[in-house]
């Protein structure tokens, strides 16, 4: 994952950011950063100003300075804006060329294989896919196992295996089979398959400004208006009092006062925490929902598939007085061969386990009858000659005992009860009317789960899981899980419900989902994330998707949302106090010469007027580029107060912002001197 982060820096990330910086030029485009279209602006005046006294045959050397520093402000600007959005571009690309070159083999209506690309796939239509081939589109392997490499859509390097049947059938288009042969029936149509809505979702995650952004926006065009009005009075001022302030000057006094390091990194801020959250294969829809992940303090998690598995799964046997766990499992293992649900391949995979048998060990008895599960009769088994074998709930396999004039054993009944108050679910195994014993099936948690809970805890954010289960088994889930809350049992209203209430109170609520009845609370909360391998409607309703389906990732989320919120208040605080160090440098430098007594305000001791104009634009010009990567690399998060953090804030960015331009202005004023440039 850590290769995806540094990708940004590729060369040809850079090549097309450049480019960029001279295209965003387009005052339609620069229109959406005023302080920025006002400093193009300016620097369009400075270079008119330059060509008429080149062409009257004036001095023209500082003018022309003056006006490439003043393009250069505005092209490290666009360059940063351009750099940051270079990430999700490259993604987007990527997955395109993805599309276009795969090829597919095809199998036609005569059995015959033809190579057709991969565009040209309907839905329906089944295709071959071998060694070390691309999966040509996503669809549901019919036959044949494989091993496949996710990676290009997840980003995990490690494989997984994908079989026909189950739960594992699913394959997407993009993916490389390693190895093995599968038969794939395309379940979309062009336009439809995962990566297009992967590359949909990266175009269509407009950098929409956020509303503490558009606040922000709209106090720095306060403040350029403010300072605009300042100098077209002090260029009649100057008049009135008889001192001369050339139009360049004047400019670059405004770009100076202006906001313009904010101004031109405050894009690139947010871009590139929604290509931060990319790297961490999340893609946000919207601005909006990154940073609001910064403020949630309070997070809402459906149990089933995501705090837990999504199935239960068969964990103990539990056989009755004179029945041995070998003699139970092998029945439990019978009764469940037909049993297609995921809890009855559970009960296989353990019985196989307690048995030590593989899958050609199994032998499937002759004249064997199968009984599927229902929910009717809450059971399953097998019919083989006059022995029946049932698994099911305590109260279907009690009822099912009687005509043999078999009661539960005690010891089943208890075990039964324990299971259930221990929150998981009980299943009964009886042969021929003889109750054999106790299936124990239990929710299992996701991996890191608990340690994640944890950490947001001490972030200050309470999480709350929300379940449709019973709250005997939603109490068990909680403490294992180390929820702050929980509530159940909960319908889709309920969850709904619960969201506007804490919304009500002043909280922001993020929500983790998968299922469709997940959608209309994901819709509702500030901050949503589906799991990828949820539903659709879940996806559709989320303003964030996890590739990953890993509900630890909200963790990651909310630390990027906390790192925009930081890096743009830590920016702005350097911007505004270096703006004052700027201040000590040209204000006396437009005044001293006819105001003597202004002299005392050049306490960096600049050479010239002119030296000390155009230290200052150079230096404005300069800390853009300087401060990009913090931009994009975000300021870090540290979990303590908010104190701590205005305190840190204010120390390092407040006082250096006010320190480090009167150095930097002192060292561009000798250097322009000792080379002559002014």
């Amino acid at each position: 994952m850590e290769k995806k982060t540094k990708g940004i820096l590729k060369p040809e990330t850079i090549r097309q950011a450049v480019k960029g910086s001279f295209t965003r030029l387009n005052p339609v485009t620069m229109a959406a950063n005023p302080v920025m279209l006002i400093v193009e602006i300016g620097s369009l005046v400075v270079t008119l100003v330059a060509v008429r006294d080149i062409m009257l045959g004036r001095s023209f050397g500082f003018d022309l300075q003056i006006s490439i520093w003043l393009w250069f402000t505005v092209l490290f600007a666009n360059f940063a804006e351009a750099l940051a959005e270079g990430k999700g571009k490259a993604q987007a690309e990527t997955l395109k060329k993805t599309r276009s070159e795969a090829f597919a083999n095809k199998v036609t209506d005569e059995d015959k294989i033809e190579n057709v690309p991969a565009l040209t796939l309907r839905k329906g239509d089944i295709v071959i896919v071998k060694d070390n081939e691309l999966i040509p589109c996503d669809g549901e392997i019919i036959d044949g196992v494989s091993l496949v490499d996710e990676s290009a859509i997840t980003g995990e390097s490690a494989p997984v295996v994908r079989e026909s049947g189950g739960e594992k059938a699913g394959v997407t288009g993009g993916t490389k089979v390693l190895s093995g042969t599968i038969k794939i029936k395309v379940t979309t149509n062009p336009g439809e398959t995962f990566i297009d809505q992967m590359i949909k979702m990266v175009e269509s995650a407009k950098r929409q400004k956020t509303p503490n952004e558009q606040a922000l926006e709209i106090l720095l065009i306060a403040m350029t208006v403010l300072f605009l009005v300042v100098v077209i009075t002090l260029r009649f001022f100057g008049v009135y009092m008889s001192v001369a302030i050339s139009i360049p000057i004047l400019i670059s006094l405004l770009v100076c006062l202006m906001p313009t390091t904010i101004g031109g990194l405050l894009p690139a801020i947010g871009i590139a925490g929604m290509d931060r959250l990319l790297a961490h294969n999340v893609i946000a829809m919207s601005g909006k929902a990154v940073e609001a992940a910064g403020d949630v303090n309070v997070v809402l998690l459906d149990k089933t598939g995501t705090i837990t598995l999504g199935n239960r799964v068969a964990t103990e046997f539990l056989p009755a007085e004179g029945v041995t766990e070998l003699e139970l499992a092998h029945a439990a293992l019978i009764s469940s061969l037909a049993d297609e649900t995921p809890e009855g391949r559970s009960v296989v995979i353990l019985a196989k386990e307690k048995l030590n048998l593989k899958g050609s060990d199994i032998k499937i008895p002759e004249g064997a009858k199968y009984i599927g599960f229902s929910a009717e009769t809450r059971m399953s088994g097998i019919d083989v000659g006059a022995k029946q074998i049932r698994k099911g709930a305590m109260e279907a396999i009690e009822e099912y005992a009687k005509p043999f004039c078999s009661k539960l054993p005690e010891k089943v009944q208890q075990d039964a009860d324990d299971i259930a108050g221990e929150g998981g679910t009980p299943l009964v195994v009886c042969e021929s009317g003889r109750v054999l014993g106790v299936i124990r099936l239990k929710d299992v948690l996701k991996h890191g789960i608990k340690e994640r809970l944890q950490q947001l805890q001490m972030m200050g954010i309470e999480s709350i899981m929300i379940t449709g289960d019973n709250p005997l088994t939603a109490v068990v889930i909680a403490a294992e899980a180390g929820v702050s809350d929980f509530i159940a049992p909960a319908k889709p209203e309920t969850k709904l419900k619960a969201i506007r209430e804490l919304q009500s109170r002043g909280n922001m609520v993020a929500m983790i989902g998968d299922g469709t009845n997940d959608a209309p609370a994901l819709a509702q909360a500030d901050v949503a994330v589906a799991m990828n391998a949820g539903t659709q409607a879940a996806r559709e309703a989320a303003n964030m998707i996890d590739l990953d389906s890993s509900p630890t990732k909200l963790l990651d989320i909310v630390e990027i949302g906390k790192q925009i919120l930081i890096t743009r208040g830590s920016i702005t605080t350097f911007s505004v106090t270096n703006d004052v160090s700027k201040y000590f440098a040209i204000i006396p430098a437009i005044f001293a010469a006819s105001y003597p007594m202004l002299g005392i305000l050049n306490i960096m001791h600049l050479s010239t007027p002119q030296s000390a104009v155009l230290s200052a634009v150079i230096f404005n010009a300069i800390i853009i580029p300087m401060l990009i990567p913090l931009s994009l690399r975000g300021v870090k998060y540290k979990m303590t107060t908010a104190q701590a953090l205005l305190t840190r804030n204010f120390l390092i960015y407040g006082i250096g912002g006010l320190l480090l331009p009167f150095i930097c202005i002192k060292l561009i004023d000798i250097l322009l001197v000792a080379t002559r440039l002014v």
